[in-house]
C-alpha cells in the first residue's frame, strides 16, 4: 500500500475494528431517538451514511489516495451518524448534505484526511448546518407521553422538500428542554413549574432522559472494550455536574438540578463520543483530563449565559483549537530531549 498516513493502528485496536465498536455503541442511542422522536432520525442517517461514504470516496480519489483502504475503516459511517443524532429528524435534506460536505469534505480531508483534521468533523458540519439554516435545525420534537410521530412516509416527504401541511411543523416542534428551561426562566417561572410540564420526565426532558441514558450505555461498553479512556468523558462529566450542583444548591429555584442538566441535550453523546475523538483532543492523560474539564466548563457557561441553550458542539471546537497548546504543556518530554515536543 502507499500513501497511507497516520493513525497506523495494527492488531486488536486497528481503526476499523474500533469504528464498528463506535457505530454499535451508537445503536442503543440510535433506536431510542427512532423510538422518542420517530423515523425522520433513521431517514436522516440512512442518507447521511450514503453521502458521506461518496464523499469519502470522492475526496480519496481526489488526492491519489487507496479508496478502498481508507473506505473500509468505516470512519466515514461514525461522522454520519453522529450528524444524524445530532440533527432534528424533521430535517430536509439539503440541511444534512450541508453538515455532511462540510464534515467530511472541509473539516477532514482538506487538513490531510484521518488522524490529521484538528477540528471533530462531525461538530464541524453541525455548526455549519446550525448556522446556515438556524429555523430548521434549532426546532426539535416536543416529545411527551402519549406522543404519535407521523409515519415513515410523511417523514420521508419531508425530508424530500422540507415541508408538511400548511402550520404541521410548527405543531409538531418546539423548544427541547434545555431550550425551554432557559426560556420560561426568563419569563420568572421557577424550575418546579417547569418540570411540571408534559415534555419533561423523572428526571429531565421527556425522552432525552433515555435517549442520554441509551448513550451513557453505549460509551460505557466503549470503556470495556477499551477504545476511549475514562479521562475525557469523566472530567467532562465531573465538571459539569459539579457547576450545575454548586448553582443549584445555592438557588434551586431558578438553576437546573445535574440530573437534567446530565440528561438533556447532546451530553452523553458528546462525553462519550465526540469529544472523546483520539484525533482532535488532547495526546495525554493528563492532557485528556484538561480537554474534558475544558469542553464541561465551556458548555456549563454556554447553557447558563450563553445564545446557544445546549453549546456542546461549540464547547469542543473551541477545546479541539486548544488541544495543541495543552498538548505542548503536558505531553512527557521525550527522552534525550530538553524539552517536550
Amino acid at each position: 500500500m502507499k500513501n497511507l498516513s497516520a493513525p497506523h493502528w495494527l492488531g486488536e485496536n486497528s481503526v476499523p475494528l474500533m469504528m464498528r465498536r463506535v457505530l454499535l455503541a451508537l445503536l442503543p442511542m440510535t433506536a431510542a431517538s427512532c423510538w422518542f422522536f420517530g423515523s425522520g432520525i433513521l431517514i436522516n442517517a440512512i442518507f447521511a451514511s450514503i453521502l458521506c461514504a461518496g464523499l469519502e470516496a470522492g475526496m480519496l480519489r481526489l488526492f491519489n489516495k487507496p479508496v478502498a483502504t481508507y473506505l473500509g475503516d468505516g470512519s466515514a459511517l461514525v461522522t454520519a451518524l453522529l450528524i444524524a443524532l445530532t440533527l432534528p429528524p424533521f430535517t430536509p435534506w439539503w440541511v444534512t448534505a450541508t453538515a455532511c460536505v462540510f464534515a467530511i469534505a472541509l473539516a477532514k480531508h482538506l487538513y490531510g484526511g484521518l488522524g490529521q483534521n484538528l477540528f471533530n468533523p462531525a461538530m464541524i458540519g453541525y455548526v455549519a448546518a446550525l448556522i446556515c439554516f438556524p429555523q430548521y435545525v434549532a426546532d426539535w420534537p416536543g416529545a411527551h407521553s402519549g406522543q404519535s410521530w407521523p409515519d415513515f412516509a410523511v417523514s420521508l416527504a419531508f425530508f424530500s422538500n422540507g415541508n408538511l401541511l400548511p402550520g404541521a411543523l410548527d405543531a409538531l416542534t418546539g423548544a427541547t428542554p434545555l431550550d425551554s428551561v432557559k426560556d420560561q426562566l426568563a419569563q420568572m417561572r421557577t424550575m418546579d413549574e417547569i418540570t411540571a410540564q408534559p415534555s419533561f420526565g423523572l428526571l429531565a426532558g421527556y425522552g432525552w432522559e433515555w435517549i442520554n441514558l441509551a448513550a451513557a450505555g453505549g460509551g460505557i461498553w466503549l470503556l470495556r472494550k477499551r477504545v476511549i479512556s475514562w479521562h475525557v468523558p469523566g472530567a467532562m462529566l465531573i465538571t459539569l455536574a459539579g457547576l450545575y450542583m454548586f448553582f443549584y444548591a445555592l438557588t434551586p429555584a431558578i438553576n437546573p438540578s445535574p440530573l437534567l442538566g446530565l440528561l438533556s441535550g447532546g451530553t452523553m453523546l458528546a462525553a462519550f463520543f465526540i469529544a472523546t475523538d483520539p484525533v482532535s483532543g488532547a495526546a495525554s492523560d493528563t492532557g485528556r483530563i484538561i480537554f474534558g474539564a475544558g469542553v464541561g466548563l465551556l458548555c456549563f457557561t454556554m447553557r447558563k449565559w450563553g445564545a446557544y441553550p445546549d453549546g456542546l458542539a461549540f464547547a469542543v471546537l473551541f477545546m479541539n483549537a486548544a488541544a495543541p497548546l495543552i498538548d505542548r504543556y503536558t505531553l512527557p518530554r521525550v527522552y534525550g530531549h530538553r524539552k517536550r515536543p
